[in-house]
């Protein structure tokens, strides 16, 4: 085995192998070449190699979010690193422990007119966890430096022992911040020439720090709130993204059992059952400009676990009509959605379901059956209206989610696909993910496919055409399993635009809005060697699903094209339909 010359490359190797990190995303530059050829002479690490930064960032976020694990990405110096920005950001607020390598120049090369240079210190500051800004190995110095300062042999060994003292107090910090908290981390790592030399000897055995956890319990907050609980006849449970199986099934039969509990599941939870109100919009829109219905909706309190919520209309309600108590569960974060928080229980939620059921009491209240009544109208009319109307962008999620194999994996790009995936019941066996920490359409394609290289089960992708295109350089990956699967639904431009405020059918709103373009997958199916099949009618999309999942020598695009006038008619016209014949 080889290891880099450079002390700086063979600590961050070592303490990487000894934190548990087996994946890591390389882009190609030469500044980051000690990493690279360190990295990849490892047996206990997969590497990948990713051209495009932005691809390989989202690439890295889809793998650490089946494995549950940080994964790393590396590059280059400059403007490199900044590709990275977007899956970051995603990574922040979704919890992905996503590990930012960057190599940079010597700090005496920062602006001064060298070539790939950025100041890199500092870049995500925004949107990070822990930033570790490490020092350049006084053993790696280039002549021109080391012409400028002269040290003697044992100050050089003195100053080299601090600095190899500094880098890794500031690895293990990151390292551990990273599972910690569940979220990206960025280590910048100084390089100077020469980059490429290697030998035969580990010589750096750095000094691993074990991560100490935190497990202290609000015990008496979660008595407080059992009491309120249990002397309470309104109760709503609302569940933002979650991971598959995160709550276990005994507390949710708890809940789907107490009369005085509604609760509202987004498609990203993971969580769906007959009982609970899986359909958030369907139920809730026909009531909004309805005060007394409104007043009749509002809880008493408002449990919300998970993370970002997709409906705008819940939002909106619940901030007009603000629960008496809101309480959020997460293990990481909390976000002041409604404006009245009023506990934040940073625990597993099935520790704290685990403590506050014993204190809790169902009560007797009718606010369940009252809502459940509305809910069974509301499913009769959309099967009633699905049958009537015509080929558009709800008839094709219809036949798609309809037609889904069972316990596959499900990614669901943003805007419209994400939107319409809501009105839709979901096998309950099947593992659904969305990138909304940002709700970006820019990543969902790449995400996906580092999903579908560590999961054992088939992935597949509905995405929508902008987000398909914008993310088109996902595909130059070579490590593409052969049961991938993309569905494209080309309504040729941003549809969703369409159904917000605005004035459509203008030159303006064309150009500058739903951007109307006329392309297709179809050579890039040809180029990056995916199957490709299409669709534009219920008839031909049911015909070419019969065999879209079976196995091929191939991954497989499905281009589904919609109707891009008729589509947000019919999607106003379906909420308009609960309201009729009331």
């Amino acid at each position: 085995m080889m290891y880099s010359k450079i002390p700086l490359a063979q600590t961050l190797v070592s303490l990487c192998i000894a934190k548990g990190i087996h994946h890591v995303v390389i882009s190609p530059g030469s500044r980051n070449a000690p990493l690279t050829l360190s990295f990849s002479q490892q047996s206990t690490i997969h590497t990948y190699s990713i051209v495009d930064e932005r691809c390989a960032a989202f690439f890295a976020l889809g793998m650490a979010q089946q494995l549950g694990k940080p994964v790393a990405v590396i590059c280059t110096s400059g403007s490199a690193v900044l590709n990275y920005y977007p899956a970051i950001a995603e990574a922040y607020y979704s919890n992905v422990p996503v590990v930012v390598i960057s190599a940079d120049r010597p700090e005496y090369l920062i602006d001064v007119g060298d070539g790939q240079t950025i100041r890199q210190k500092h870049v995500f500051k925004s949107h990070i966890n822990y930033e570790a800004n490490l020092k350049q190995d006084i053993t790696h110095k280039t002549t021109i430096l080391a012409e400028t300062h002269q040290l003697s042999p044992e100050m050089e060994r003195e100053l080299q022992k601090n600095i190899q003292a500094y880098n890794e107090k500031e690895i293990n910090l990151a390292l551990n911040t990273a599972v910690e908290k569940n979220g990206p981390v960025h280590i910048n790592a100084p390089f100077d020439e020469p980059l490429y030399d290697m030998q035969t000897e580990q010589t750096v055995f750095p000094k691993v720090d074990e991560l100490v956890v935190n497990n202290a319990i609000a015990q008496q907050e979660i008595a407080n709130v059992a009491s309120i609980w249990s002397n309470s006849t309104r109760k709503m449970v609302l569940v933002g993204t979650l991971p598959p199986n995160t709550i276990a099934k005994k507390y949710l039969e708890i809940l789907a059992n107490d009369p005085s509990v509604l609760v509202f599941t987004e498609t990203t939870s993971n969580l769906r059952d007959d009982t609970f109100f899986n359909k958030i919009d369907q139920m809730i829109l026909p009531i909004e400009k309805s005060e007394a219905m409104l007043e009749k909706f509002q809880p008493e309190v408002l449990l919300t676990l998970g993370g970002m919520i997709v409906s705008k209309k819940i939002k909106a309600i619940l901030r007009k009509r603000q629960p008496k108590h809101h309480w959020h569960i997460h293990e990481n974060s909390v976000f002041d959605t409604f404006f009245c928080l009023e506990h934040f229980f940073k625990m597993n939620p099935n520790h704290f379901f685990e403590l506050f059921f014993e204190q809790a009491n169902t009560v007797k209240s009718s606010y369940k059956s009252f809502w459940n009544a509305i809910k069974q109208e509301r499913e009769e009319k959309h099967e009633i209206y699905l049958k009537q109307i015509n080929f558009t962008d709800l008839k094709a999620f219809e036949a798609i989610l309809g037609t889904l194999p069972s316990s596959i994996i499900l990614h669901l790009g943003n805007s419209s696909t994400v939107r319409y995936a809501q009105l839709f019941e979901i096998d309950a066996s099947i593992e659904l993910f969305c990138n909304r920490g940002t709700s970006g359409i820019d990543g969902s394609t790449s995400t996906a496919i580092g999903t579908a290289v560590i999961a054992e089960k088939q992935t597949v992708l509905i995405t929508g055409d902008l987000s398909f295109f914008y993310d088109s350089n996902a595909l130059w990956n070579n490590y593409i399993p052969k049961n991938f699967r993309i569905m494209l639904v080309n309504n040729s431009g941003g549809g969703i635009f369409r159904i917000l405020p605005g004035n459509k059918n203008t030159e303006n709103f064309d150009t500058y809005f739903e951007t109307i373009h006329p392309h297709t997958a179809k050579q890039l199916a040809a180029m990056y060697q995916f199957e490709y099949s299409t669709a534009s009618d219920k008839i031909s999309l049911q015909t070419e699903l019969q065999t879209f999942y079976k196995e091929s020598e191939k991954p497989k695009i499905l281009e589904i094209f919609t109707p891009r006038i008729e589509n947000d008619g019919a999607l106003i016209d379906y909420f308009k339909f609960f309201n009729e014949n009331k």
